[in-house]
């Protein structure tokens, strides 16, 4: 290969549907790849990152400036591949400097068919998204940046990234979940004991620590497919002592919650049994949406593990590990409402959990149902562990409902709430 065309060869663009273009070097596989552009401010834990399902159609920026340097292992990925459909760093480590790596990144993305780019301002294309909104892009790299032996027109890629599927509205767990229900007995401590108690996880995209955190708790975790009726559901709680304590878990996973009406009905039907109910991420959206309340797509969401969330039942600011893009639209008043789906059915609901960033909603707990749930990931395998909790709130409610619900704490803390948006762009 002459160094001309090695040159093209090692080629990338990275296009916004807007027609902004950046300049760059093919990073993993080459080719052509298509995605909702977001950013992670995570400046480690990027192989849990990658594996995250609900990552699924999007391409993903990291704002941190070295990425690689750790390599990539077989014990850490939060799933049995990447998800992610596009990666974008700006300075690829040149050797991995981990005695526990296996493999170098570069090496993964390009085995697993990842297509990426580097070498990208990734600081300017952050402010651009900050400042626009996430949007659809493509990265285009090798021998599909060339048509007929001449270089293609940025109108022409822009065209291809403008005709590619748009994140709202997309319905996507059911293409990450699991298509097989397995069980994760409990571990550690607890290991060949009786378990606490037993949930069932709706795999809307889960993450492999998550059943596991549970299980170092003594629960025996049955993780089922996103496509579960509430009798599936119920027929793993058929063989259980009648006072076994049990309950219902949803996971984080990808795509508009708005878009998710099986799961928003087996969600009410798991409420309308009284069935203890803890949702994550998606599961909090669609918890939201069971209640009532609606759900909105952020500007450009909430991505990394630098997130600082107000817990309403405790007056702590917790660092918290994020990845979402839609929120729900729930009233912050310390004294609640009443969920609105069907006349108030459902009680009354607060808001336990609120993004100190922008005020966004991050927690809902029901004071009349035991059924809570928080917008981000208290598993958070790559760190913090500030939310670790939530899993013993949890226990908590199957062990002891009658201690439910938490009551909320007035604190300075609180006055937090009614400042404006803080300016968090050095994290970025």
């Amino acid at each position: 290969m002459t160094p001309a065309a090695q040159t093209a060869a090692e080629s990338a663009a990275l296009v916004l549907e807007d027609g902004t273009t950046y300049r760059g070097r093919a990073y993993g596989a080459t080719g052509t790849t298509f995605g909702e552009i977001v950013f992670s401010t995570g400046m480690t834990g990027y192989q849990e990152t990658l594996t995250d399902p609900s990552y699924h159609r999007q391409i993903v920026v990291m704002t941190a400036p070295h990425i690689g340097n750790t390599g990539v292992n077989d014990e850490d990925p939060e799933s049995g591949q990447i998800w992610v459909s596009g990666y974008v760093v700006r300075d690829p480590a040149r050797r991995v400097s981990s005695w526990r790596a296996q493999h170098s990144l570069g090496e993964e993305l390009a085995e697993q068919g990842i297509v990426g780019i580097s070498d990208v301002d990734t600081r300017a294309l952050t402010r651009r998204l900050r400042e626009e909104g996430v949007m659809r892009a493509g990265i285009f790299s090798g021998e599909d940046l060339v048509r007929d032996g001449y270089p293609r027109s940025v109108e022409e890629l822009v065209a291809q990234v403008q005709a590619s599927p748009q994140m709202a509205g997309a319905d996507l767990a059911r293409e990450v979940s699991t298509n097989e229900a397995y069980t994760v007995e409990p571990r550690g401590n607890f290991e060949g004991k009786t378990p606490v108690a037993t949930v069932v996880a709706v795999d809307l995209g889960i993450k492999t620590m998550t059943p596991v955190r549970l299980a170092e708790r003594g629960v025996r975790v049955v993780v089922v497919p996103q496509s579960s009726t509430v009798a599936d559901i119920e027929a793993v709680f058929a063989d259980l002592p009648d006072a076994a304590p049990r309950g219902v878990f949803f996971s984080n996973g990808p795509g508009d919650p708005g878009a998710a009406g099986h799961e928003v009905e087996l969600l009410r039907e798991v409420l309308d049994r009284r069935i203890p109910f803890f949702g994550i991420c998606f599961g909090n959206q669609l918890l939201g949406r069971a209640l009532g309340y609606g759900t909105y797509k952020l500007d450009y969401g909430h991505r990394g593990i630098n997130q600082p969330v107000l817990d309403r039942t405790t007056a702590k600011v917790e660092v918290t590990a994020h990845n979402h893009g839609f929120a729900v639209d729930a009233p912050l008043d310390e004294q609640g409402s009443t969920a609105p789906h069907d006349g108030g059915r459902y009680g009354r609901v607060v808001v336990s959990h609120v993004g100190l960033n922008d005020q966004v909603v991050e927690g809902l707990t029901c004071l009349d149902l035991p059924a809570f749930s928080v917008q981000y990931h208290p598993e958070a395998a790559a760190g913090p562990h500030d939310a670790a909790y939530l899993f013993d709130r949890f226990v908590g409610l199957l062990t002891n409902p009658a201690a439910w619900p938490p009551a909320l704490k007035t604190a300075p803390a609180a006055a937090q709430l009614n400042t404006a948006p803080i300016n968090t762009e050095e994290n970025h």
